[in-house]
């Protein structure tokens, strides 16, 4: 047979799958329905690495696996394509960003296909299409009509160099992580959507739905629900109470200092009392260059300063105490202050030795500071007069009680998650369908005038002051109020990366559809979406914020469920082979191109999955490369001793069968390393018997195809197993034959192992007792010895009990 070439077979299958829409979904179809999802891709200059055809690969080969089993299968493919990535590159480059991004997809679609992967593309979608964004702008306006878009003054981390505001993640040491130019923080009036109001669902619902659990704790600790109690502590001298949520009212009598955040209101209002307010200013002014995330790390030195001039009043023990400022206090959470308990608290501790603070024991053996330290969630309550004595439920309960009795605080539940800041004062984006009047306020846009379309322009760099380059539009910004007809402005804000890909799986549904984000026959068709697979690093926000959306939308009739996602799986990390992240930096990307190029799609595809524990991190290994590419020669070579036959070899008949029922579970279980490794073993034996059937080989290559799809098609049509593998049923086991008559038993004296025979699974004491008495081990264990009893499990132990 003439040589393995991928590079001639790879191109002919790819074609032949376009032309015949080999996998393209149905709506409304008679068969059982599937829909998969990938994470669709931010189409980046640098085109794909090796990381992204790991997850696709995965649910590929169950995608394919489901259409053999007759199933009507969704598995599309868009672009994730507004950000800041693009626009900071078409800055640089002095190209505009819609070039760029154009570019960048039809790069990135050519390496997708090249791979082949089977996905749909008549359902292809990009979030930059007027089309398409027309309908995040549309979900936007609804969440304005009902309350849960807003405008508000909110502090942001400013890079000066960048001129664009920065996620907390993207400060590094005070610093801009892209030009290192030291980070301000800014105040700014910002569009926020109210994901605290679906807080409680967003945690509640989680217990439908099939998420491996490492996600399920990720999302309820980005929630980060807590129950407690909100306390009143007097401003001595003044009518002033501030207000602190704590999960710990039972520790109260152990409060002794405050700590506010230096951005409280309470400065501000009480500065002429404060005695050293240089002191407190220039001491905001050092936290203005942190992060929230830098603000709140654990194990950083720990700074502050008392405000001289103000105490308060512990309400409970009626003591006055001192008030602080802190950086790890933020106004973001809470309520911007926190009584501090030092004894039973190591931030808290860790704060007051610095600074000589008082530190009260109030649950014993609970105080961190002593070597006998056990768990402050324990014990019982002293130091705490009407407390005393009482287990730290009790105490709790009876605290909430007498806060509720004497106005001095109420039982509360408390969030960590944050309202979503939704503005960017950025070009590359949707813009915000809002008109500002001076006389209506905030006036929806039609909606029978969306798509509002971004403006094409020349000049699309970011403004000195702050302001969305789309300020600087007057054709733009000029309008008329939709309500009253006055003269008015646009905003110019845009909305952030995040806003396309909260809906983006409802679009696959009806991609084409001008009257809706989908139809409502294509949407109780498809969705939820029955797996959904993406990385961890897009467990808390993209996750969560679609979540969200699709919550709204279930809630307004527009979608038919409640979560979008039925289950969802996450994978592991390929590295570099010095096993660090990829990056050009570390000079140890690998391009798939290259793969492809050298060794073929297969090779590629069968690497991927072969190269470890599919949750888990991975080096890549060219090494392991090489040995794929090997195995895949010995299937082509597979044709050389191919035989006829429509039946199976009777020396392989049980293994197949094996294989089969081994290779259908782990491809459903994301398991393919460990199919891949069933099936070279099947093909040794198939090696080592010589010759096999057709029926061995069909069955082969259609285990094999949805990991390797082209060699497994052209061997398929080469050896003329009957028309075309694509148009094929996946095979069936018989459970019956992969069960051996033959096992391996072990043979115990007085219940240590000392041989092993093998039997017949259904052999009886005494057939085995026959076979056992024939080894040389058996008469060394026996001899002097009175056999006194005889334990046997049928198939499984024979214990000889002696004495």
């Amino acid at each position: 047979m003439k040589d393995y070439k991928p590079e001639v077979i790879e191109k002919k299958w790819q074609d032949y799958w376009d032309e015949h829409q080999t996998y393209k979904a149905l709506n409304d179809d008679d068969r059982g329905k599937i829909y998969l999802l990938v994470e669709f891709p931010y189409p980046s200059g640098q085109g794909l690495h090796v990381g992204h055809p790991r997850p696709y690969t995965a649910l590929d080969i169950v995608a394919r696996k489901r259409r053999y089993q007759g199933y009507n299968v969704l598995f599309p493919m868009g672009w994730d394509a507004f950000g800041l990535p693009t626009e900071n590159y078409a800055i640089k480059n002095k190209i505009h960003p819609a070039i760029v991004t154009k570019q960048n997809i039809k790069h990135f679609k050519d390496q997708l296909k090249s791979i082949g992967f089977s996905f749909d593309w008549s359902r292809e979608i990009n979030t930059t299409d007027p089309e398409y964004y027309k309908w995040t702008q549309w979900i936007f306006l609804q969440l304005y009509k009902h309350g849960l878009a807003y405008k508000k003054e909110s502090p942001i981390n400013w890079c000066p160099s960048c001129k664009t505001g920065l996620a907390n993640e993207e400060v590094i040491g005070g610093k801009c992580e892209r030009c290192n130019t030291e980070v301000v923080r800014r105040v700014k009036s910002q569009w926020m959507l109210k994901i605290t109001g679906y807080a409680d669902r967003l945690i509640d619902d989680l217990d439908d739905v099939d998420y491996i659990e490492r996600v399920k704790t990720q999302q309820k600790n980005w929630i980060g629900r807590s129950e407690g109690a909100s306390i009143l502590f007097p401003i001595k001298d003044s009518d002033e109470k501030l207000e602190v949520f704590t999960t710990r009212p039972d520790t109260i009598f152990g409060a002794t200092y405050m700590v506010i955040a230096p951005e409280h209101p309470l400065l501000e209002k009480y500065k002429d009392r404060i005695l050293n307010l240089d002191e407190i200013n220039a001491y905001k002014e050092e936290v203005a260059k942190k992060s929230d995330f830098e603000r709140t790390e654990l194990a950083k030195d720990k700074t502050g300063v008392e405000i001289k001039g103000l105490k308060a009043i512990n309400p409970i023990s009626k003591k006055e105490i001192p008030v602080w400022i802190s950086d790890y206090v933020l106004m973001s959470y809470g309520t911007g202050a926190i009584m501090a308990v030092p004894a039973h608290d190591t931030r808290d501790y860790d704060f007051a030795k610095k600074f000589g603070l008082d530190i009260v024991e109030v649950i014993k053996g609970g105080d961190i500071s002593k070597e006998a330290y056990t768990d402050t969630n324990n014990g019982k309550l002293v130091n705490s007069e009407f407390l005393n004595g009482l287990e730290v439920k009790d105490a709790k309960e009876k605290m909430i009680k007498y806060l509720l009795e004497n106005n001095l605080g109420n039982k509360k539940i408390n969030f960590k998650l944050r309202d979503w800041v939704f503005s960017r004062q950025r070009y590359w984006g949707e813009p915000i369908p809002i008109v500002h009047c001076p006389k209506c306020g905030f006036v929806p846009v039609p909606e029978e005038q969306l798509p509002l379309l971004l403006p094409e322009v020349e000049n699309y760099e970011p403004t000195d002051d702050g302001e969305s380059p789309l300020a600087n539009i007057k054709e733009f910004v000029e309008t008329t109020c939709p309500k009253c007809g006055c003269h008015a402005h646009r905003e110019t804000d845009t909305m952030p990366q995040w806003a396309g890909s909260s809906w983006y799986f409802l679009r696959y549904a009806d991609p084409h559809n001008k009257d809706a984000l989908a139809s409502k026959d294509a949407l109780n068709y498809w969705t939820p979406v029955d797996w959904y697979n993406g990385g961890m690093e897009h467990t808390t926000l993209h996750l969560l914020y679609s979540r969200f959306w699709h919550k709204f939308l279930y809630d307004i009739g527009v979608v038919p469920t409640k979560e979008p996602y039925v289950k969802r799986t996450s994978h592991g990390m390929i590295l570099g082979e010095n096993n660090e992240k990829m990056s050009k930096s570390r000079g140890n990307v690998v391009n798939p191109d290259d793969i492809v190029r050298d060794y073929g799609a297969d090779t590629l595809r069968t690497y991927e999955m072969f190269i470890g524990d599919f949750e888990k991190p991975v080096p890549w290994m060219e090494t392991g490369v090489r040995g794929c590419r090997r195995f895949l020669d010995r299937v082509w070579n597979l044709s050389d001793i191919l035989v006829d036959g429509d039946k199976y070899s009777e020396s392989l008949e049980k293994l197949i069968h094996k294989t089969i029922k081994k290779v259908s579970y782990d491809y459903e279980n994301l398991k393919a390393n460990t199919a891949i490794a069933a099936l070279m073993s099947l093909l040794n034996e198939f090696v080592a018997n010589k010759n096999i059937t057709k029926a061995d080989f069909r069955t082969f290559l259609m285990l094999l195809n949805p990991v390797a799809p082209h060699i497994t098609e052209e061997l398929w049509e080469q050896n003329n197993l009957g028309g075309y593998l694509n148009e094929s049923s996946w095979p069936v086991y018989d459970e019956e034959k992969t069960i051996d008559n033959i096992v391996e038993m072990p043979v115990q004296f007085n219940g240590k192992l000392r041989f092993t025979i093998e039997v017949s699974k259904d052999a009886n004491v005494d057939q085995a007792r026959e076979i056992a008495m024939k080894n040389e081990a058996y008469a060394k264990n026996i001899t002097d010895k009175k056999v006194i009893k005889e334990i046997f499990v049928p198939g499984k132990i024979y214990n000889i009990v002696v004495k």
